[in-house]
């Protein structure tokens, strides 16, 4: 079958290519321009796309032809098999090259044979282009795994490991003396757009990183370096441009720290995020007070916290490390950052419940775990200096400086401004954090406690309705609260008992 103007052809041609026409778009039009059928065999050898009246079983009588075109030991041949003319071209340098075979009654003519020959170039043309696009894909996948690589070991307080993990191109950011953490809240499609668009040809992000949250599917964790020279502040103030721009954006900022406390700032930068949501500015940085940790008489709190973990001891390590998690984030974002199911997640909760005696499912219980776990990862160098007996929990939450720190804690919910917040988020925690329970008790709708919630997230500079670390710092304040007012002379007892060298600076 005779052609058009080859050159018209061939225009028809590259506006399908143009249109994104698919292999088998374009071979079938192919087989309609000359009058024969067409298969496109690739790089491994089988038959990748075809017309519909392509006799399959003909590849399998070409295989010594199509082996040696791909091998590079032919370019083109023409042969005969049964009543068809068959006619094959190899395309493109790397072996094993891909092979167009067209297959009709009579052969083709030049003109034909020019226009196949056009067509297996472009479609050759458009396999590599797919080969490189799923390179690039491979390469964006394994670059942000490896950034987050980075970003887990130095929430672990890990930097050695995460610049191992680097060797060859370490991040400025891995040279930082100090961080910030930044967490921006966005749609999730954003994340994939805005990773891209701030990377650098390293496959960081200049004197930060930028990292999907696995746990928060809106959250980007951004680690900035706070050293001018490293060029950090210009990602921070990209940052917040990003959210001045965007109504559907909010940014919490974390305090500056030491490089390996980076877990710490984080921390900070999600209760500033829970500031920011609340806030017409959406933007908020975090301006929150030591934690009671550090405010506890250290040896007697690391005895206390040491005797209440002992049980765990009995239990693997990974069941330990994914209770540490489960404390602070919901179940199903646990499960979510360490790619494992949700089950395998409370089975690792009831196996600690059980050594411990306790039931996870309590706020109250969750937050003494935490303090206790806290308590226990703190750098000291009282680690191997034991304390006589282990104290109560409730003595060592009635010294002064715990009883000082709750009242601090506590003082904007007591705010006559606010006269309802303080018996809200008290109802709340002891219903549980049920607020449907705790609108049942106080006589109002699940909506007003919500309200109240993330009204006294914005004052008290804490994450009450997403993690777990500012409900624990509520639960504490309000115990604490409670045991002074129940014995309110207790403190120069305890005081008396444990120096100031016993209380963490």
């Amino acid at each position: 079958m005779e052609v058009r103007g080859l050159g018209e052809d061939l225009d028809e041609l590259l506006r399908m290519v143009r249109r994104q026409g698919t292999p088998a778009e374009v071979l079938g039009w192919l087989g309609r321009r000359i009058g024969a059928d067409a298969a496109w065999i690739g790089r491994t050898g089988a038959v990748e796309a075809a017309t519909a009246g392509f006799p399959r079983k003909l590849a399998g009588a070409l295989r010594d032809q199509v082996e040696r075109l791909a091998g590079g030991r032919l370019a083109a041949a023409t042969t005969q098999v049964g009543e068809l003319e068959v006619h094959l071209e190899a395309f493109g340098a790397r072996e094993p090259r891909p092979v167009l075979v067209t297959a009709g009654a009579s052969a083709l003519s030049r003109e034909a044979t020019a226009l196949a020959s056009q067509a297996g170039g472009l479609l050759d043309l458009l396999g590599r282009a797919s080969e490189a696009d799923h390179s690039a894909r491979g390469y964006d996948k394994k670059a942000r795994q490896l950034r987050f690589a980075v970003l887990t070991a130095l929430l672990a307080g890990d930097v050695t490991m995460a610049r191992r993990m680097t060797t060859g191109g370490v991040p400025p950011l891995l040279n930082a003396e100090r961080v910030r953490v930044y967490v921006l809240h966005c749609p999730p499609a954003d994340r994939d757009v805005l990773t891209r668009t701030y990377l650098d040809a390293s496959g960081y992000h200049g004197a930060g990183l930028m990292v999907h949250c696995p746990a928060f599917k809106e959250h980007l964790i951004c680690p900035v370096a706070e050293d001018a020279e490293l060029g950090g502040r210009f990602h921070g103030e990209v940052l917040r441009r990003l959210v001045r721009e965007n109504p559907a954006y909010a940014l919490g900022v974390s305090g500056p720290h030491p490089l390996a406390a980076t877990g710490e700032a984080y921390g900070e930068a999600v209760h500033a995020l829970a500031v920011a949501r609340n806030s017409p500015e959406r933007l908020a940085a975090y301006r929150g007070r030591p934690s009671l940790v550090h405010l506890l008489p250290r040896r007697p709190a690391l005895a206390w916290a040491r005797a209440f973990l002992a049980p765990l001891h009995t239990v693997p390590k990974p069941t330990v490390d994914i209770t540490r998690l489960a404390v602070t984030f919901p179940r199903s974002a646990v499960a979510r950052l360490l790619h494992i199911s949700r089950t395998t997640v409370v089975a690792h909760c009831r196996r600690a419940e059980e050594a411990l005696g306790v039931d996870l499912g309590e706020v109250r219980t969750r937050a003494t775990l935490d303090l206790a776990l806290s308590l226990t990862a703190l750098p000291s160098d009282l680690a191997e200096t034991g304390w006589p007996v282990a104290p109560p929990l409730g003595e060592l939450l009635r010294i002064a400086p715990a009883t000082t720190w709750a009242e601090t804690f506590l003082r904007p919910l007591r705010d006559t401004r606010h006269p309802s917040l303080h018996l809200t988020v008290e109802a709340w925690i002891d219903a549980n954090t049920d607020a449907q329970r705790a609108a049942a008790h106080l006589g109002l709708s699940r909506n007003t406690v919500r309200a109240h919630l993330r009204a006294a997230e914005r004052l008290l500079n804490r994450d009450l309705l997403s993690t777990g670390s500012g409900v624990h710092d509520l639960v504490h304040a309000l115990l604490v609260t409670a045991a002074h007012r129940a014995h309110p002379a207790a403190e120069s007892e305890h005081r008396a008992r444990w120096s100031p060298a016993d209380v963490a600076s």
